[in-house]
């Protein structure tokens, strides 16, 4: 009885596992994760856009103090609402994560280098290879990574998530999403003429919102590639011929060239694409430095006012060899049709490209390519990259093979020849890799990648000291052709692109057209002529000195310029476009 009468011990349930982790670890409901997740991306992960912000609102003259605290709440009502709708139940931590990390490198881009990441860019950084992404990668970068993207990332894996219904959840998105909205259209209600004012004059902010824009520009990318039904492949130019050799010119060779009848001479025409050159730092254009102390005494030609068709390799190679201008130009488009180089061997000119870049992006696709691996055994070599010498052995290696005699058995036999050395010129952001040691002209040199540390003198040395050396490399290119008296040869060599060296707190290129500095579309152009090759074309060089002196120009004029020099009759030449063409004599 007595045994009945004890008052017995309160039976404790056993805690699962779950349940030990919920009250041992910190727990979030999806709602609150979004919500903190939202305020990280705009205090942390748009450090850029943050500090523009700050600049546009110091400028203002008609500051409001209430205008600028809804600044903040905005934009986290904004991207609450974002991330809930991308958030999946159950699926918050693995959707967030890779928008974190993602966010994380977009954010190092944009805050050290000042770059937007647009359509354009997102198709240069798919095609760059990993000898050129490894050039990016430093301590800086390392631990701007691990702080902003690993470490949030770490939190939320440990974090647990309190579970609720699917409805209970879906009704607790819903309401955030619907408070969010509520707070947008209040700040809307006080501060619209407020924020449309700033909106109207900075445009490009937008663009620097992460990761929407990003978000925005890689849906177009894959829109446009993948999603898109491409069109036939359009043959451009299928009427194209070579004027034959009565019909261009009946001018005589020029005694210092009378090794070789005239009618046996041929012609080599070399196009040098330069990589990252920027006018700004070019003594043939102004600039106080001798960056072009070995082209200046060969009599070349330099045009003052030359614009690139992008500002990353990606976008202007494809487009300076494309049919298109700058601004009709489609990358899909490019890549579906023939370019400068089919039309020019369909004309029946041999036609040769030489790579040292990486890769010509689309634009030697139906060509014979030579292309420079980057051995490490190679002393000019790196394993990533190689010094542009490489290119001058592959131009005597091309330059040999051509003989001045028809009878005669030799690898190429052609009468016209096209070769094209695409160089890797000045790509940074390791600028003191691109020129051997002897080449460091101006110093001290800034031998890092993380070139925003560098100090302006040391940056500006070093992207210096890539001009120069790219200087004697087109030199030794004239060189070697004027070595060739058998033949009359011509040299094109223009950039793609030019470079930011930290003006306006920007480095590198890549920047949207429309935004971009000057000093990421003015680029350098030069050209030079033997005498009988300007003969042949009845090509008036003092003319063309003028020209390039006081007319502006762009990538747009290559494609018919070329075709103009390179006496290739088609329909689909345009003369307005040919910079050469007031410069000649009528063709018959």
């Amino acid at each position: 009885m007595d045994s009945l009468t004890e008052p017995t011990a309160a039976i404790t349930p056993t805690p699962t596992a779950n349940q030990k982790t919920e009250k041992s670890s910190f727990s979030l409901t999806p709602a609150r994760l979004v919500f903190l997740v939202a305020c990280y991306f705009f205090l942390v992960l748009n450090l850029a856009l943050l500090a523009k912000l700050v600049g546009i609102l110091e400028s203002l003259s008609d500051f409001k103090i209430g205008f600028m605290l809804t600044i903040p709440v905005f934009f986290i009502a904004c991207f609450t609402i974002i991330f809930s709708l991308l958030t999946p139940f159950r699926l918050e931590k693995w959707v967030l994560i890779p928008f974190i990390i993602l966010s994380a490198l977009l954010n190092y881009v944009m805050f050290h280098y000042g770059t937007i990441v647009d359509r354009d860019m997102i198709v240069n950084v798919l095609e760059t290879n990993a000898g050129e992404a490894k050039s990016y990668f430093n301590a800086s970068a390392v631990i701007w990574f691990t702080l902003t993207g690993l470490l949030p990332v770490l939190l939320i894996l440990k974090l647990s998530i309190r579970r609720s219904t699917v409805w209970r959840e879906l009704g607790i998105k819903l309401l955030s999403v619907a408070v969010s909205l509520l707070v947008i259209l209040l700040i809307a209600f006080f501060y619209y003429k407020d924020y449309a004012s700033v909106g109207r004059n900075n445009d490009y902010i937008k663009k620097m919102i992460i990761p929407t824009h990003f978000a925005q520009s890689l849906y177009n990318y894959v829109d446009d590639t993948y999603l898109t039904t491409p069109e036939p492949y359009q043959v451009l130019g299928a009427d194209a011929t070579l004027l034959p050799k009565t019909q261009r010119t009946q001018a005589k060779v020029t005694q210092a060239n009378a090794t070789t009848t005239e009618a046996a001479r041929k012609q080599v025409m070399v196009l040098m694409v330069g990589e990252t050159a920027r006018a700004a730092n070019f003594q043939l254009g102004g600039y106080e430095r001798e960056t072009n102390a070995f082209t200046t005494p060969l009599g070349v030609t330099y045009f003052q006012d030359m614009t690139s068709c992008g500002t990353a390799t990606a976008v202007s190679v494809p487009c300076m060899f494309s049919y298109q201008t700058r601004k009709e130009f489609s990358d899909v488009q490019a890549a579906n049709q023939d370019n400068l180089m089919d039309i020019v061997a369909r004309a029946g000119i041999k036609t040769v490209w030489v790579e040292n870049d990486g890769g010509c992006k689309g634009a030697c696709t139906r060509t014979e390519t030579i292309e420079f691996k980057p051995n490490a055994a190679n002393p000019v070599c790196d394993g990533d990259y190689c010094q542009d010498q490489v290119v001058l052995e592959g131009l005597s290696e091309q330059l040999n093979n051509i003989t001045a005699d028809a009878d005669q058995a030799a690898p190429i036999q052609a009468e016209r020849y096209l070769i094209v050395l695409h160089m890797v010129g000045s790509h940074g952001p390791t600028y003191y890799k691109r020129y051997p040691k002897e080449f460091a002209h101006f110093l001290p040199d800034c031998q890092r990648s993380d070139i925003q540390n560098c100090d302006a003198r040391q940056l500006n040395n070093t992207y210096d000291n890539t001009i120069y050396y790219s200087d004697y490399i087109i030199s030794q290119v004239i060189k070697q052709l004027q070595a060739r008296d058998d033949l009359d040869t011509g040299l094109l060599y223009v950039s793609d692109h030019g470079e930011s060296l930290g003006e306006s707190g920007l480095y590198l290129h890549g920047m949207p057209y429309s935004l971009a500095p000057k000093e990421q579309t003015h680029i350098p152009m030069l050209t030079w002529f033997s005498g009988g090759f300007a003969a042949d074309k009845q090509l008036d060089e003092s003319c063309l000195a003028t020209l390039a002196k006081d007319e502006e120009y762009s990538h747009d004029n290559l494609f018919d310029s070329m075709l103009g020099l390179l006496d290739v009759s088609t329909q689909i030449y345009r003369p307005q476009l040919d910079i050469f063409s007031s410069c000649r004599q009528q063709r018959t």
